[in-house]
């Protein structure tokens, strides 16, 4: 679902106040896209943590946030598997590029490939992202 939402009220230091959902319509594992001033912005419920980033892979624009969220496995022995860190990172759906969803730094660059993140609240029952 892609809204464009030209209401948005400006903020105090933290940016635009934008409005995305209500919190009760929000159910874990959901994912919104929006659109404000022109660019597309991906709000994610991870188990009740919700992640904002630019909807656009910095490798060639793929809509990032119709990828996968996953976590990593773990730098083990050989023939001893690990997962861990579920649910951290979102996974370019076109090519495989993986960024960590709190910061938007890639899991092989990080220093070098990432991806904008936006501040991301609850309050009054909205969920509501600063841009």
């Amino acid at each position: 679902m892609t809204e464009t939402l030209p209401d948005a009220s400006p903020g105090t230091n933290r940016g635009t106040r934008v409005v995305v959902e209500k919190l009760a319509d929000f159910a874990w594992g959901e994912r919104r896209v929006v659109t404000v001033d022109g660019r597309s912005i991906g709000v994610i419920n991870v188990g009740g943590t919700f992640y904002a980033l630019r909807n656009s892979c910095p490798h060639h624009g793929a809509p990032l946030c119709e990828g996968v969220v996953k976590g990593t496995m773990d730098d083990t022995p050989a023939h001893e598997y690990s997962y861990v860190r579920h649910n951290e990172f979102i996974v370019c759906p076109w090519h495989g590029y993986e960024f960590t969803l709190a910061t938007g730094r890639s899991i092989v660059e990080p220093e070098k490939l990432r991806v904008r993140t936006y501040e991301v609240a609850v309050e009054d029952g909205d969920v509501v992202v600063y841009v």
